[in-house]
């Protein structure tokens, strides 16, 4: 049975010239959407004459999202999430795909780079369990790296993956396992058409709703160039919360955080905990969770010997190279977090280790650990 009232604003949104503020103004003009799409014809935004999205297209991607389980959130509606619908541009229609009911709990953001470190990696993860445990939903963008990690480590609790593409495609392809175990167990969200492929621009825009879902958004590792400090940028301007942990000067993956905690623009963080007391207001149960899941001894950090069989094959050694490389800082890791991170067979690592140890930029230390230098 068709939703008349979901097709026309999913036909108004889908609309060349009309984006989110063009939309409200419509709206607010015509009082529906189905007034504002008669009226088209005789409209121009920015000079230029808006045209209505063809209706066929647009029934064919509703029936294509219900057809993948999958449903239409409109900004009028109660499953909407309310921080995000005061925002100045609100997407007016969300595509979800798994539990929208995820959407009436409180949410943090966890966003970082792609070329992570180990310990960036680490340090996410941890981060996205104990304050999961506290009661917050993990949003990111499930980009490699940061995002990926915050997923995957709030993967039981519940995790919104916010995505610059359509909802419909897992990007990038090696997450597929992860986009399909959200979709099962988390949240995906997406305010592009079914179908549409990422693109550079979508990127940032992207950005704003990861920040505008969330009551916090928490910046581990980012470049000045990275995208992570335009989610941070939206987040100040959306008056949310930023948090940002501080990281080894020397490592350009902490450029944007250490910025922004000079600045004055984030809070200084390296625990949950240190989160949690920056939200006085919130339920002092939610704070002792988190407590309790720090000192609790985490069954998924005892030691496992990473296995050998994890090889990426077809890879250079170029590549190979440049994989363990984006695995080190200047701050120390374990070698067998290496291992576990980049996915390479133990003796390729050890290798490529021992190259870059001659070339003098790794060093090795005790305790089975390295350094970028």
């Amino acid at each position: 049975m068709k939703n008349n009232e979901t097709l026309s604003w999913l036909r108004l949104i889908r609309s060349e010239g009309v984006g989110p503020v063009t939309f409200d103004k419509l709206l607010a003009e015509f009082d529906t959407a189905e007034r504002a799409l008669a009226a088209m014809h005789t409209l121009r935004s920015r000079g230029k004459p808006l045209v209505a999205a063809n209706e066929k297209d647009v029934e064919k991607e509703y029936h294509a999202l219900l057809k993948l389980g999958g449903q239409f959130l409109l900004k009028n509606s109660a499953a909407y999430p309310e921080n995000l619908r005061n925002i100045s541009d609100a997407p007016p229609v969300l595509s979800a795909i798994g539990n929208i009911e995820l959407l009436q709990k409180p949410m943090l953001a966890i966003v970082g780079v792609r070329n992570a470190s180990v310990n960036g990696r680490k340090l996410a993860a941890t981060l996205a369990r104990d304050l999961a445990a506290a009661g917050f939903v993990i949003v990111s963008g499930m980009a490699r790296g940061i995002d990926s990690a915050a997923h995957e480590a709030a993967i039981e609790t519940g995790t919104i993956a916010v995505l610059a593409n359509g909802v419909d495609i897992a990007y990038p392809p090696e997450n597929k396992k992860l986009y399909d175990a959200i979709a099962q167990r988390g949240l995906l969200l997406s305010e592009n058409a079914l179908g549409l492929e990422p693109s550079t621009q979508l990127f940032p825009r992207r950005n704003r709703i990861v920040s505008g879902l969330c009551q916090g958004v928490i910046v581990v590792e980012a470049s000045f160039k990275s995208g992570s400090l335009i989610t941070a940028r939206c987040a100040l301007d959306q008056g949310r919360e930023v948090f940002a942990v501080p990281g080894n000067p020397m490592d350009p993956r902490a450029n944007g955080p250490n910025a922004l905690i000079k600045n004055g623009q984030a809070h200084l963080i390296e625990s949950a905990e240190d989160v949690l007391q920056a939200f006085s207001t919130f339920p002092s149960r939610a704070v002792e969770a988190a407590l309790a899941a720090l000192n609790t001894p985490d069954s998924d950090n005892e030691d496992t010997s990473p296995e050998e069989g994890n090889d990426q094959p077809g890879l250079t050694d170029d590549q190979t190279r440049q994989m363990v490389l984006n695995c080190l800082s200047q701050t120390a890791c374990l070698i067998d977090d290496i291992v576990l991170t980049s996915r390479l067979p133990v003796p390729r690592v050890l290798s490529v280790l021992m190259e870059l140890e001659l070339t003098g930029q790794v060093q090795r230390l005790s305790g089975n650990r390295v350094v970028r230098v």
